[in-house]
């Protein structure tokens, strides 16, 4: 059995080896075509994002094109961010990280191929689906049943290579991105089913509890585990520093799979739910800060000595600008499941600019990060332009507090009018068009934050001959 220091000092297992390792073992085909694909929705879902965000403020925008309405574009932009950028991206690294850790090739590149290529019917299925009008009606699981139906097949198929990668590992070890990986498998297919399928056999009160178990643990157990596993690799990576410790870090894997599941019903305090389940979800998501504690003090505690990296390392900025949105979500989140907290922000606009720092901020940076490591790698040449990804960096971090920190107070100040039965309702609108306004702006430089990345990826991705000559000489 392998020490503590020997396991959390391995970015690659062990360490000594994998700087001897052939590359050339892997085909990194399928991590190609998830990350191609999920970059281009990225890019697409801006758009999308930037014209809701002008609808609140210009509400005549694009008049009455049903196509175009509110109500069709916001699942669009919804699901397009969580499972054709954020999920895509995450599932391409998986197949870069997974392999690497185990010291062999990935079980069926064949079988991910055939995965990438689903994965894009179902996304191009929900753009069309969706702009038609054809939804469930349930938050975050807006997809119509066929498409659900794909998305488990979907998953099996990643799953079985996923599972079938660590089982033939080189390694007995595994490191701590092995388990989140697993974890996030596991955890995203019942996740889903609950919450795509489970929800059908339940009406009124008991449906909203199931959508709202959903939606919560979409991000507690989908995103928040695969982002800390990319984070848990490219920290150590990026900052060449071994983990700080691989103990603290299965602490906060085991706390996160016991605490979160619990909390989705905080959504619904002061609802028409049981006081008993009111309380363990406030309880339940007051132990989150444990596991919380556990990821950020390791990826704090792992940079030491290293801090000095961040000016010049794009990739270490968007991870460690990352953890700390991280932490402030996940502070955030304990706060407003407080009964007097939550009686003032609840279905404000604070809620959406929380739920925005979580997957636009801390995970999205992780997966960002991910892929100006990785791209350059996997296709041999060198990033197109260190200045662009500066600027994507700058670009998404003004943009991204500007946006964050607008929704927050314009929230809190919308709940509190919305407790003064003096104020009419209508007015509590006309005085949230400033926050709006901020918001809409503060969108376009998050925008530029994404056509910054997206070219400077796809341009390192075509390359030119002398960059990748470049690289070749500086690995030689």
């Amino acid at each position: 059995m392998q020490s503590e220091a020997t396991i959390r000092s391995a970015g690659e297992i062990p360490v000594s080896e994998a700087a001897r390792y052939n590359e050339s073992l892997h085909q990194d085909t399928t991590a190609k075509l998830f990350l191609v694909s999920s970059i281009s929705y990225f890019f697409i879902v801006g758009i999308i994002a930037l014209v809701i965000a002008a609808k609140f403020v210009w509400p005549e925008l694009l008049g009455t094109v049903q196509y175009l309405s509110y109500g069709r574009l916001r699942p669009l932009h919804v699901n397009g961010m969580l499972f054709g950028w954020l999920l895509a991206a995450d599932m391409g690294l998986m197949y870069y990280v997974i392999p690497r850790l185990c010291g062999v090739k990935l079980w069926s590149e064949k079988l991910g191929i055939a995965t990438a290529v689903l994965w894009n019917v179902i996304i191009l299925g929900a753009v069309v689906s969706l702009l038609m009008g054809w939804n469930q009606g349930w938050e975050y699981a807006e997809l119509p049943m066929p498409l659900d139906v794909l998305v488990v097949i979907a998953w099996v198929m990643f799953g079985v290579n996923m599972f079938g990668t660590v089982i033939t590992r080189k390694y007995t070890q595994m490191y701590v991105t092995i388990w989140y990986c697993l974890g996030t498998v596991l955890w995203t297919a019942f996740v889903y089913l609950t919450g795509n399928f489970a929800a059908l056999f339940a009406t009124g009160v008991n449906q909203a509890n199931l959508n709202w178990m959903y939606v919560h643990n979409a991000v507690g157990l989908i995103f928040t585990p695969v982002g800390l596993a990319i984070a848990y690799y490219f920290i150590p990576k990026t900052s060449n520093n071994p983990l700080h410790s691989h103990k603290l870090s299965m602490i906060g894997f085991w706390s996160l799979a016991f605490v979160y599941v619990w909390t989705g019903a905080h959504h619904m305090i002061h609802g028409p739910i049981s006081q008993w389940l009111q309380t363990i979800a406030i309880v339940f998501s007051v132990m989150l800060l444990v596991p919380v504690w556990a990821v950020v003090y390791n990826f704090f505690a792992t940079m030491r000595g290293q801090w000095d990296q961040m000016r010049d390392n794009v990739p270490l900025k968007f991870l460690m600008t990352g953890v700390v949105f991280y932490l402030l979500t996940c502070f955030q989140g304990p706060m407003h499941s407080l009964r007097s907290v939550n009686a003032i922000v609840s279905k404000t606009d604070w809620i959406p600019g929380h739920a925005h720092m979580a997957v636009l901020g801390a995970f999205s940076f992780f997966a960002i990060a991910g892929c100006y490591y990785v791209v350059p790698r996997i296709f041999r040449r060198a990033l197109f332009s260190d200045s662009l990804a500066n600027w994507s960096f700058w670009l998404f971090l003004i943009g991204g507090v500007g946006f964050f920190v607008t929704l927050w107070l314009g929230g809190f100040w919308q709940g509190w009018q919305w407790n003064n039965p003096a104020i009419p309702f209508i007015d509590t609108v006309v005085a949230l068009k400033p926050v709006w306004i901020v918001r809409f702006f503060s969108g376009v430089l998050m925008f530029g934050g994404i056509v910054t990345f997206a070219y400077n990826i796809l341009a390192t991705m075509v390359g030119s001959g002398s960059e990748s000559s470049k690289m070749a000489a500086a690995k030689a």
